[in-house]
């Protein structure tokens, strides 16, 4: 971002930038086009012109990005930067950041892919950005831990694999550590985004249904299509049209993924 400021004086084109950009001018480059000159008795006087050039972070592109979009949304906040080596967290604070939520964080998920869109599209360089409210992330992170406990002792017990309902890719992976932890079972996600989803099975498969009458085989049979009748969800039996069409991860899961993740389909 370059611009001329000009003024009486080369320090007040100075001011004029800073003011301007809304940083000290300790970040700012200038070279002087002008040094503007007092003259006598007013004749002869010019002004001096600088030029200022000064190239915004990504955590301030993504700041000044969120304030227009949230002052367009009539939500009164107060922003904070929390910046790391792998990007930024920023925390939105106001009487009426609910409404920044939303439903199950749907409208926080939102404006969170935006900015991070807005602050990478000067480079290609990924810088990641997340937000925050309320500590909403910290919330729905141990809401989704309790989940993937209950889901995975329920297929211990019975054998059968749990579909969840879609989730984002932030999400799908705190599901994906979650049961990594827990022995006997395992995660994988299938399906096209927006409608990605994690799939919960027995690592040892599925489990054969006790005997109520040893030695009768017909009834054994018969509980058997019972069974099946009870289960047209299985994903072994699934054949929706995004598993069909399903190939490979989808990219922005890739940025997301680590170590932890590496042979884990998100």
């Amino acid at each position: 971002m370059k611009k001329q400021f000009t003024a009486d004086t080369v320090e007040e084109a100075r001011e004029l930038a800073a003011k301007e950009f809304g940083v000290a001018q300790d970040r700012i480059e200038f070279s002087v086009v002008e040094q503007g000159k007092k003259g006598i008795l007013g004749i002869g006087k010019t002004s001096a012109v600088v030029e200022a050039s000064y190239e915004p972070t990504k955590t301030e592109i993504a700041l000044d990005y969120l304030k227009k979009v949230l002052a367009a949304m009539d939500i009164e906040n107060e922003l904070t930067a929390e910046e790391s080596e792998e990007g930024v967290v920023i925390e939105i604070k106001g009487d009426t950041t609910g409404a920044v939520i939303g439903r199950r964080g749907e409208t926080l998920d939102a404006l969170q892919y935006l900015t991070s869109m807005a602050a990478n599209r000067t480079d290609k360089e990924y810088y990641r950005v997340t937000l925050d409210s309320c500590d909403y992330r910290e919330k729905r992170k141990n809401t989704l831990e309790q989940l993937a406990a209950k889901i995975s002792r329920s297929v211990l017990r019975t054998g059968r694999s749990i579909t969840l309902e879609p989730m984002n890719p932030y999400e799908r992976r705190i599901i994906h550590a979650a049961v990594s932890e827990i022995e006997g079972v395992q995660s994988k996600s299938v399906g096209e985004e927006p409608y990605r989803k994690v799939v919960i099975s027995s690592v040892n498969g599925r489990k054969d249904r006790p005997d109520r009458r040893r030695g009768d085989k017909r009834d054994d049979r018969r509980g058997e299509r019972r069974e099946r009748r009870r289960e047209p969800h299985s994903m072994d039996l699934m054949k929706t049209s995004f598993e069909k069409d399903y190939k490979k991860p989808k990219p922005e899961d890739s940025l997301l993924t680590g170590d932890l993740y590496g042979k884990i389909d998100i």
